[in-house]
């Protein structure tokens, strides 16, 4: 009967074990902490207002043609400003973007003019120029441990001398030649800077391309191995390299991504106007960052996006546009620009930290 009874007993289903407390629920973030926790909201929100002002402050503005002229000033920021975006969520700067635009265009009119080359052929020269100098900036930077600040505004400084030096010594001028007249002149405005007529708007094509950049910028960010490497080298350099994240190439291709996008800028430039400036470009490295700050990219590094970036370079050309339409003194553009820097970090810390508290 005893064995009856264990036998029973042991049948019978132990009762739960009431030591260990249960698990608690996982959280689901609420729409507003996942919409907050986007990048580009902040600079969306300030898209949005600009817009609105000068659409009532401006009449001129309202028009399709306006509209035209504020894309294409915000596709000249946008494009480079795409790839800066992407180097500074790496945890990277390059002061020289603005001057390495200039030296693309230079290369390839100079090459092509004084050598009676087809113009495709100073196209391609160029754009190894301009990788080749991404990757020294990239190469100096992860081997030297200087900080990317110090490197590329030392690029900056030599680019800028050797535009106006070689310029003025090859050409006798700061200015190069006129190139439209050569081999592949026109096939190349018109993979560069033509006008693309869509029936109710006329657009030129580097809006078009800009677009591109962004969506391929945000592609690889969000659906990419390489995208997660970016922000894990942005946000920690070192758990980063302790996971396996190749901290190094990624850097030194985001510094070649930035190259590349500074040679098609300089293409365009060269083949819209047909010649170049030896001195032009300098300042604009500022405005390409400050365009990537008020798209939500951090200073810090690990945090921004693509879109926010093209966002932030439609505020700067709704502004550069809208102030002339209004008939204003553009001189106050500068001061917007510092005002909006000021004003988009403060404005991305306050939303990622509210986003966090709200997990």
């Amino acid at each position: 009967m005893s064995s009856s009874v264990a036998t029973q007993s042991s049948s019978q289903p132990s009762p739960p074990a009431t030591g260990a407390p249960a698990a608690p629920p996982r959280q689901q973030r609420s729409l507003l902490s996942r919409v907050l926790a986007r990048p580009e909201v902040g600079a969306l929100a300030a898209a949005v207002a600009v817009f609105l002002f000068f659409y009532a402050a401006a009449p001129t503005f309202r028009s399709l043609p306006a509209a035209s002229t504020y894309l294409y000033a915000s596709a000249t920021i946008g494009i480079v400003a795409v790839g800066v975006a992407l180097l500074m969520i790496g945890g990277e700067f390059d002061l020289s973007a603005g001057v390495a635009v200039t030296t693309a265009a230079l290369t390839a009119a100079m090459l092509c003019y004084q050598l009676s080359l087809n113009v495709w052929v100073g196209v391609v020269v160029s754009l190894v120029v301009a990788l080749a100098i991404g990757f020294l900036n990239g190469w100096l930077v992860v081997r030297t441990g200087i900080p990317s600040f110090l490197v590329t505004l030392s690029t900056f400084f030599v680019l800028q001398g050797l535009n106006l030096g070689v310029t003025r010594l090859v050409t006798g001028a700061v200015a190069t030649p006129n190139i439209n007249q050569l081999d592949g002149f026109d096939s190349a405005r018109a993979v560069f800077a033509s006008d693309v007529d869509l029936g109710v708007i006329t657009l030129n094509v580097t809006i078009l391309w800009w677009a591109l950049f962004v969506a391929v910028g945000t592609w690889v960010l969000l659906r990419t191995r390489v995208g997660n490497w970016i922000f894990a080298s942005g946000g920690n350099e070192a758990s980063a390299r302790a996971v396996g994240v190749p901290v190094r190439k990624v850097k030194i291709g985001l510094f070649m991504a930035v190259g590349f996008l500074a040679w098609f800028l300089g293409m365009h430039l060269l083949m819209n106007f047909s010649t170049v400036q030896a001195g032009i470009g300098v300042g604009n490295e500022f405005v390409y960052i400050i365009a990537a700050v008020v798209g939500g990219a951090l200073l810090t590094g690990g945090y921004g996006s693509a879109v926010g970036s093209a966002l932030g370079a439609l505020i700067f050309g709704m502004t550069t546009q809208g102030i002339v339409f209004a008939g204003w003194d553009p001189n106050w553009f500068r001061t917007f620009l510092g005002v909006m820097l000021l004003l988009a970090v403060m404005v991305n810390l306050y939303v990622k930290n509210y986003a966090a508290r709200r997990k």
